[in-house]
């Protein structure tokens, strides 16, 4: 307001009062923000440099074969074309014509955790050829997509060298690799994927939506971009109740999957338990009952 006979205006200290109250909080909103920032960036960067442990997670003492009861597998220590020593469990199949099934295990435990899936396969007749995995019980060197995959490929030829049939077992992480396999490797005969995702990044992507996974993941395994090439016949099974890869992704997977394929849903079940829920019952009657110009 003016003052009476100067013609000056007078400040408004409501006015003042505003401005000021007006840029603390700006300050303040500023400070928050600069916070979450830092804490989102020291997140990220936390899940950028340990990601592979979330990834692979070996644990456990390898057994032996024979520690576990079984008969007729043998241990072998194979060389990877870069030096690194991984274990293999072996078993030739005792049944004429029937064939060997190169099983790609998952993220957790060591091979010697399937030890009660072994037995059932070579007990069928079927022939063995199990690696483990670089970084887990019995072997060297440390696990990568790239890795399992080479390693992967390398198995695939050392059991090929036999000239009998090969089926491609993959369990959870397995799954990703032997589809991997099987798109390079047109020969193999059957591809079995237990539990399956559509690719690891899908997965990282639906549990940290806040992230940008896809700049972020080294070991994307982008299983649904390899499955369409596959030549070999596709058995995806997957449950209903699984709570570590969601059936979603089983039957996103088959969608991508060319003929001939078989999706099976097991009601009620859940992420490690399709094995006695008859998974092996339904491979070997998909297997027996291909036709494969014999």
């Amino acid at each position: 307001m003016a003052e009476a006979g100067t013609g000056r205006t007078q400040p408004d200290p409501d006015l003042d009062k505003g401005t000021s109250l007006s840029g603390k909080t700006l300050r303040f909103l500023i400070k928050i923000a600069i916070v979450v920032a830092i804490a989102y960036v020291m997140a990220a960067g936390y899940m950028y440099i340990n990601q592979r442990g979330f990834v692979f997670v070996p644990t456990g003492d390898l057994s032996t074969p024979q520690e576990k009861g079984l008969e007729g597998i043998s241990v072998e220590q194979a060389t990877m074309a870069d030096g690194t020593k991984v274990t293999v469990w072996r078993a030739a199949p005792t049944k004429a014509g029937a064939p060997t099934v190169l099983y790609l295990h998952g993220n957790s435990s060591n091979l010697s955790g399937r030890w009660k899936r072994f037995k059932q396969i070579v007990e069928s007749g079927y022939g063995l050829y199990a690696p483990t995995y670089r970084g887990y019980a019995g072997a060297e060197g440390s696990p990568s997509e790239t890795a399992l995959i080479a390693d992967a490929l390398e198995h695939f030829d050392r059991a090929a060298e036999t000239g009998q049939p090969i089926i491609l077992h993959g369990e959870s992480l397995g799954t990703g690799v032997a589809t991997a396999v099987a798109a390079q490797r047109p020969e193999a005969d059957l591809l079995v994927l237990e539990a399956p995702y559509t690719a690891l990044v899908d997965m990282a992507s639906e549990q940290y939506p806040w992230l940008p996974v896809a700049f972020l993941m080294k070991d994307q395994m982008p299983t649904r971009e390899r499955i369409g090439a596959i030549e070999a016949p596709v058995l995806i099974l997957h449950g209903t109740e699984d709570r570590v890869i969601p059936v979603a992704h089983g039957r996103r997977l088959f969608e991508f999957a060319a003929d001939p394929k078989e999706l099976v849903i097991v009601e009620g079940g859940g992420h490690g338990d399709l094995w006695t829920r008859g998974l092996w019952d339904k491979v070997r009657s998909v297997w027996e009952g291909l036709d494969r110009g014999t």
